[in-house]
């Protein structure tokens, strides 16, 4: 049987509250966490994404209060990530309620810390959160929610990623990030032929087709925040269009 096709909302969270912008700039506020986890969980959401979005780039630790207060309104898999570092963050993360947790500036710096969470907690846990940008021809990856540029190949960043031990791959088109535009295609069929991990599209969902032409490609699970967030789609629609299209959803 065909694995389901998972339907995301993400949580992109700055001081408590959600956020959303355009090529992660000018964030508006997009509601409180807590509620909004409670809402897709009552939608059929499959799975909730929160992503302290800020976290790294400022030099602190992930807002665990709001992580605790929101995995104790949802009722499915929350995946959280900002500013984790190391197995003791990744720990307290679990504590406070996540049952995944992403990493991608801590990554970066350190790649053996994917080896040390996936050994500890199992890969099932570890999510290669990768935020990437098109950049002379090719995909970088970058850092600090976006901010600071590698010089690191997104595809060959997200191989490395699996032979140390990532369960899954948030891949995430800076580009396409908040336009509606549609998922970043091309880099969906880049990673999909180099990988065999999961693999979760995320940033340019504009449209109900958009989802399912990034399924098409290669993605795993769908993610989405602002047509989300402001009412313009629900997950009903999504796993519609998925299961029309012939996709299997839950």
């Amino acid at each position: 049987m065909p694995v389901a096709i998972r339907v995301i909302p993400c949580l992109d969270v700055d001081a408590g509250r959600v956020v959303k912008g355009v090529n992660f700039m000018e964030l508006r506020d997009a509601g409180d966490p807590v509620e909004l986890g409670r809402t897709y969980d009552g939608q059929g959401a499959d799975e909730l994404t929160f992503l302290d979005v800020t976290a790294s780039s400022a030099g602190r630790d992930t807002t665990y209060d709001v992580v605790r207060q929101t995995a104790e309104e949802v009722f499915i898999p929350l995946t959280v990530g900002g500013g984790v570092r190391s197995v003791d963050d990744v720990d307290r993360l679990l504590r406070a309620g996540a049952d995944k947790v992403g990493i991608n500036t801590g990554a970066i710096d350190r790649p053996s810390v994917i080896a040390e969470i996936a050994d500890r907690f199992g890969a099932q846990v570890l999510v290669l959160s990768a935020d990437v940008r098109r950049e002379g021809g090719r995909f970088e990856v970058t850092t600090h929610g976006g901010r600071k540029g590698t010089g690191i190949d997104a595809v060959e960043w997200c191989v490395q990623a699996e032979r140390l031990g990532a369960g899954e791959i948030l891949l995430n088109s800076m580009d396409a990030d908040g336009t509606k535009d549609g998922f970043d295609l091309e880099l969906i069929r880049a990673v999909r032929s180099e990988t065999a991990l999961p693999l979760i599209a995320s940033g340019g969902a504009g449209k109900v087709s958009d989802f399912v032409e990034a399924v098409d490609a290669g993605a795993d699970a769908v993610l989405a925040a602002s047509v989300f967030h402001f009412g313009e789609l629900t997950i009903g629609d999504v796993k519609a269009a998925l299961r029309a299209a012939g996709h299997p959803v839950r």
